[in-house]
């Protein structure tokens, strides 16, 4: 097997990245408070080419080194916006046209490997705080909320992990199939 160089992965530039068909997904990151989590989102969204990232309330915002730091230039390409609360970014997707999940366990949450996701429908999905989540307001605004099911000792994932298998999910079923 040969491993693979940069050149030979034929990666989109920024300029096409801005210009491809996108995921019709936005992240929205809910008091998010480590940059190095919110870069690694930036990172993972890049890599799916979704729509775009909503940062609010206490989430940082790029130019940041250390948003940079995990986002390695996803922070450039990704498109972003900042609301002061999640709830008034709720209240654009929805008047946008977006089918809001908030990723959180919840009574009656939808299992990930239970997710289907209707190609002709806009999606968004709300991470939460690392320690306290997606706030209740928020969920209850959700149209639904999706779980990711667990086994062990732990039944939390660090947000950055959580949005990568999420997002891994949405592009698996809009794109792959």
């Amino acid at each position: 097997m040969h491993k693979l160089r940069t050149i030979e992965m034929n990666r989109l530039s920024v300029e096409e990245f801005k210009e491809a068909r996108k995921l019709p997904l936005i992240v929205v990151l809910d008091d998010v408070r480590s940059l190095y989590n919110v870069g690694s989102v930036f990172r993972s969204c890049a890599a799916f080419r979704i729509e775009g990232i909503y940062l609010c309330g206490i989430t940082a915002c790029p130019p940041h080194p250390e948003i940079h730091k995990t986002a390695l230039g996803g922070e450039d390409s990704v498109d972003w916006q900042y609301f002061p609360h999640t709830q008034d970014a709720v209240t654009d997707l929805k008047r946008k046209g977006y089918y809001i999940y908030s990723i959180e366990q919840v009574e009656g949450s939808t299992k990930l490997q239970n997710l289907k996701v209707d190609p002709q429908r806009k999606y968004a999905v709300i991470f939460g705080n690392e320690v306290k989540g997606v706030r209740q307001e928020v969920v209850d605004s959700s149209d639904g909320c999706l779980e990711i099911p667990q086994f062990g000792t732990k039944h939390s994932l660090n947000v950055s992990v959580t949005a990568g298998i999420v997002v891994w999910e949405f592009a698996r079923q809009l794109i792959l199939q």
